[in-house]
């Protein structure tokens, strides 16, 4: 996979929502985004399943193009993957479409991505005792409640996303003394008052 291959974004359609739209596949495809190539032995430990129910769900992942064969790492029989595409990005109109089935796989898909944030954020309230005293001072947990019309929530939405995508050219490289992945979650949404 060349460099540019890894930094591309994947635009989900209704195929390949479809194809991803499980949770066990979800959690693999992760897995591989943040972690690395890996083998469905690997995986299986890390995620507690079979490995043949890894085994069979990466197998669906690189059908829908999501995952594929690491073979620089490859070591006689075991077979390792990696991820395709370094993001993914997810269009509403998915939850519109007029076929019930695709409606239902971005259900699923937007339900699994809200709980898999609720636990990154469970796992770090958890866990934030455990790391070196300077991210304990750079973490953050905000809220806002805005005024605003769809427009400027779009508007919103667009400019952060935008701030954001320029620190991807600062990260350091991962070998860089106290350099970490960092988890970014957002969530804009309107909430009544009634």
């Amino acid at each position: 996979m060349s460099e540019s291959d890894k930094t591309h974004v994947r635009q989900l359609d209704a195929r390949s929502l479809r194809g991803l739209a499980h949770p066990l596949r979800m959690q693999l495809l992760d897995a591989l985004r943040f972690g690395g190539p890996a083998t469905a032995s690997q995986l299986a430990a890390k995620l507690g399943e079979s490995s043949g129910a890894t085994s069979y769900h990466l197998r669906q992942l690189a059908e829908y193009g999501f995952v594929e064969d690491a073979p620089e790492r490859g070591k006689g029989r075991e077979r390792w993957w990696q991820a395709v595409h370094r993001g993914l990005r997810f269009d509403d109109a998915l939850l519109n479409d007029s076929d019930p089935a695709v409606r239902g796989a971005a259900d699923l898909y937007i339900h699994e991505v809200a709980t898999t944030q609720t636990q990154d954020l469970s796992t770090w309230l958890g866990n934030r005792d455990s790391w070196p005293e300077e991210w304990s001072r750079v973490w953050d947990m905000s809220s806002w409640t805005l005024l605003l019309t769809p427009e400027l929530t779009r508007e919103l939405v667009e400019k952060m996303h935008a701030l954001v995508e320029t620190y991807r050219d600062r990260a350091t490289a991962e070998d860089t003394p106290g350099a970490e992945q960092v988890r970014l979650h957002t969530h804009a949404f309107p909430i009544r008052t009634d």
